[in-house]
């Protein structure tokens, strides 16, 4: 991995993950670069020399001219299949001295190595929720609840959460990114003097499982802390059980009914919010990242 010649074939790591990201279909420079965390002039430099041997063109996408797509030769898919083919016989050859049970516990140990860095790459941060990524995360949780209700559900017939509802001071709207994209995120909304409301809690499917609600909902506390906020109250269905258990081990306790959401089965609250380690110090919310700008 770290001389030039990665598994033998002449040309370094980062030329050949290029090659692999690239991949059979294609891939458009600036997914490239959001993908591999690559500035332009990096990426630049590396296509040149991939396209000098031959192996990789890119050129105007045809149906809109600013964007530049990257895609393989014919002699660029033959030399992803050799690394493909070298690649499994480091592998074996790294595997085939362990027995079967050590074998598992390689690939156990691998992949929990794996499953929390990609955790340690989430990223959180108060957004506008009229943003793009905030309306996209928005909608994706509202069809998901759509799905999983019984019931279907229509944001018409629930509490407001608008975007006003959702800024400083009123509120707060927070984004979780992964490789630059948004895959989760959460609000609250001030309800009265020192009590708000939890919205909005959501994680992409793909992205579940490395603690991102978990993550989300301390930082919405840290926030609310900061807002001077002591009491935090949501309302979920009972579909919701990850939901659920999420609030119940962060001492949420069951309360009375105390709004008249139809879709809603099951109401919490926490008292007495400390303000986070991480956090202390911090004086005001901050001004969401995009507030003012075209997306809102």
């Amino acid at each position: 991995m770290l001389n030039d010649s990665y598994l033998g074939r002449g040309r370094p790591l980062s030329e050949a993950r290029l090659l692999f990201e690239i991949g059979r279909e294609g891939a458009e420079l600036r997914d490239l670069r959001t993908r591999l965390s690559l500035d332009s002039g990096y990426l630049s430099r590396l296509l040149r020399s991939l396209e000098a041997q031959g192996l990789v063109t890119s050129q105007r996408a045809p149906d809109d001219s600013r964007v530049r797509r990257a895609t393989l030769t014919r002699k660029g898919l033959r030399e992803v299949e050799e690394l493909d083919r070298r690649s499994e016989e480091f592998a074996t050859s790294v595997l085939a001295p362990l027995g079967p049970s050590q074998r598992d516990r390689l690939v156990a140990a691998m992949a929990e190595v794996e499953r929390l860095m990609r955790a340690s790459a989430v990223t959180i941060e108060v957004v506008d929720p009229g943003s793009a990524d905030a309306r996209a995360c928005i909608e994706a949780y509202l069809r998901e609840l759509d799905q999983r209700f019984d019931t279907g559900f229509d944001p018409a017939r629930s509490p407001s959460a608008d975007p006003e509802e959702l800024t400083p001071p009123a509120g707060l709207f927070l984004i979780a990114r992964l490789d630059e994209q948004a895959v989760g995120c959460g609000a609250f909304k001030v309800k009265g003097r020192g009590i708000g409301e939890i919205k909005r809690m959501w994680v992409a499917p793909f992205a579940r499982g490395l603690g991102i609600a978990q993550r989300i909902l301390d930082a919405l506390e840290a926030h609310a802390v900061e807002a001077g906020l002591d009491v935090l109250r949501l309302d979920t269905n009972r579909t919701l059980k990850e939901a659920q258990a999420l609030y119940a081990r962060n001492g949420y306790r069951e309360i009375a009914r105390y709004n008249d959401n139809p879709y809603a089965h099951h109401w919490f609250e926490k008292t007495g919010l400390q303000p986070s380690k991480m956090r202390r110090g911090a004086k005001a919310l901050p001004k969401p990242k995009g507030a003012g700008s075209t997306d809102a």
